[in-house]
């Protein structure tokens, strides 16, 4: 399994979904966000962790009862049991919600073995209850029917699409209360890293528009002084 470092983990808890995605597209990825995924409930802070990932198929009747469940070794409750802590459980509901693909018990059971985070691009039932759960959550909209109506998990940590998104197992995702995006593993302490960078920047750039400055020049900075200024201004605020 795919780990990050504290240091990394610590820098991508501090930036943006919408920042990363611009570091990610100077590098030529251009699809790395999740899509028609947003937060249960935010949480005020990042979900940050390695992926492991759930894959789902189209329901088939006569192997998806009810007593499937009964059986210790069924994918959607191994891998409940499996997901490491810190990592990030990324479900593959082929963009569904008309059934659910989790609900409170399973995420309350990921929230208290340390799992990161969950995210699928199906729905969740139980959703005013996991909105509640400190574990962050990210799905498609509220889905009260049970995931077996329409859904048959199949294989653990295998790469599946999730919002039109390809997801290795190890890869490091990132979660705000605006979206989830995916950084592949090999990039991650660079991004973090441009990441905290650019977020300086755009903290500066900021301050400086709500004092009524023009953002031509500034943002970009095309012109010098700016860059001197943000200089002035780092030192100023220990960035």
């Amino acid at each position: 399994m795919t780990t990050v470092s504290d240091g990394t983990r610590e820098k991508l808890m501090r930036v943006s979904v919408a920042t990363i995605s611009t570091a990610l597209f100077k590098r030529g990825l251009r699809n790395q966000t999740i899509q028609d995924v947003q937060p249960v409930a935010g949480k005020g802070r990042n979900m940050v962790g390695p992926a492991y990932t759930l894959r789902y198929i189209p329901a088939r009747e006569d192997l998806n009862k009810l007593e499937v469940f009964r059986n210790p070794e069924h994918p959607q409750r191994a891998c409940v049991e499996s997901c490491p802590p810190g990592a990030v459980l990324v479900m593959d509901s082929r963009k569904n919600p008309r059934a659910a693909s989790a609900g409170s018990i399973l995420v309350t059971r990921l929230m208290v073995r340390g799992v990161a985070g969950v995210v699928t691009d199906g729905g969740f039932r139980d959703s005013p209850e996991i909105a509640g759960l400190a574990i962050p959550a990210y799905h498609n909209r509220p889905s009260s029917p049970t995931n077996l109506t329409l859904h048959q998990a199949l294989d653990i940590n295998v790469p599946i699409g999730c919002g039109d998104v390809a997801v290795w197992p190890g890869d490091i995702m990132v979660g705000d209360d605006e979206a989830v995006i995916v950084i592949p593993a090999e990039l991650a302490d660079e991004i973090a890293d441009e990441a905290v960078e650019m977020t300086a920047y755009e903290d500066f750039v900021t301050e400086r528009v709500l004092a009524g400055q023009s953002i031509i020049g500034l943002y970009p900075a095309t012109q010098p002084h700016n860059l001197e200024d943000f200089a002035a201004w780092r030192a100023k605020h220990g960035r």
